[in-house]
């Protein structure tokens, strides 16, 4: 998982929908409170590049209202203040179902039954590389 992912996901969890569930109009976040909170060390910009993202904000349903902090924009006192853009909750990216081994069961099957089956497949492929591994015997 890339960091801003990562970012996205704890904010997510920890700061905006529970603000939704409260029903909030507006969630405050400090950079130095996500940064400590993922036990990290000299991440702080990344943090504060994540949260100041227009990605962050479309996928989190959020619109930046003010900033506010140091003169660089990056520091652990830099402090986000946003409004729900969106109705309800965005979807939560952590929801979508990724495929498991029954999703992908036969996914091949076309494949193999066009090639005359799983078994006739290896066979031929051991055939094959057999005959190119095989000693030839030079022409005169």
């Amino acid at each position: 998982m890339a960091l801003n992912e990562e970012i996205q996901e704890y904010v997510r969890k920890a700061y905006v929908n529970p603000a939704r569930q409260r029903g909030e109009t507006e969630v405050r976040i400090k950079a130095g409170d996500v940064h400590r909170s993922l036990h990290w060390s000299n991440r702080v910009p990344s943090v504060c590049t994540t949260l100041a993202s227009q990605k962050f904000q479309r996928e989190t349903g959020l619109k930046l209202i003010s900033r506010d902090g140091p003169p660089s924009g990056y520091g652990t006192r830099a402090v986000f203040t946003y409004s729900f853009a969106s109705a309800g909750p965005v979807a939560d990216r952590t929801e979508v179902k990724k495929p498991t081994l029954e999703t992908l069961y036969g996914i091949l099957a076309n494949v193999f039954q066009e090639l005359g089956g799983g078994e006739k497949y290896l066979n031929n492929e051991r055939k094959r590389l057999h005959f190119r591994d095989a000693p030839h015997k030079d022409k005169k």
